[in-house]
């Protein structure tokens, strides 16, 4: 029996590539680098400053410019965090059903801190959330299971009684191996060319209520 459901928050519970992708245009404009596409970004939106810099500049973290492009990368964002960013179709239709279950939700983000909490007070859901556990928050990020099994103590709930929602193949990995139920977000940030066979889920969902035949079954 399903008696918490946690989320993924970029490309699961709220399309924030628009602002992701706007915070890595204004960098490539300070650089007088062209605009990467939306349609682009959006795929490298998941994967954070790594994704998208590497999308925008080719670099990785060892570049020594890459320090200096992320923070210019993040001020923008940090100012800009929810201009175009919100919730995906049917997703606050999707909360509030859970809600009427008495059922817990949560998120649980590779997104530091900061800005998982900046992001969820702009969205106006940060106090109804049963706990926002990040990136930073515990001493792995996913696809490790600590931060799964971290949100499942937070609101009480034996995992296996967990529900987890992502677009990405490392949710599906970190709900595995807390043994949560891992459900593939279909109109997320997922590649086309992407197995989702090898993702090994419980079930997938084009839309956010979809999700509601796997809580309740």
């Amino acid at each position: 029996m399903i008696k918490g459901v946690l989320f993924d928050l970029d490309g699961t519970f709220a399309d924030t590539a628009p602002d992701l992708g706007a915070a890595l245009n204004h960098v490539l404009a300070l650089h007088d680098l062209p605009p990467v596409p939306i349609e682009k970004s959006r795929l490298q939106a998941s994967h954070g400053t790594i994704g998208l810099l590497g999308l925008g500049f080719g670099i990785t973290p060892d570049n020594p410019q890459f320090a200096k492009l992320r923070e210019e990368f993040l001020n923008y964002y940090t100012a800009h965090i929810c201009d175009h960013t919100s919730l995906f179709t049917g997703m606050p239709e999707l909360i509030a059903a859970i809600e009427q279950r008495d059922l817990k939700w949560g998120i649980v983000t590779n997104k530091p801190h900061r800005f998982t909490v900046l992001l969820m007070q702009a969205l106006g859901y940060a106090n109804r959330a049963g706990c926002m556990v990040s990136g930073d928050t515990c001493a792995f990020a996913k696809p490790h299971p600590m931060p799964m099994l971290h949100a499942a103590k937070l609101i009480d709930i034996a995992p296996e009684n967990c529900l987890y929602l992502g677009d990405d193949k490392r949710d599906m990995e970190a709900a595995n191996a807390a043994k949560m139920q891992g459900i593939i977000a279909q109109y997320g940030y997922i590649d086309p060319s992407a197995d989702l066979n090898s993702w090994q889920a419980a079930g997938r969902v084009q839309t956010p209520l979809e999700l509601l035949h796997h809580i309740e079954t």
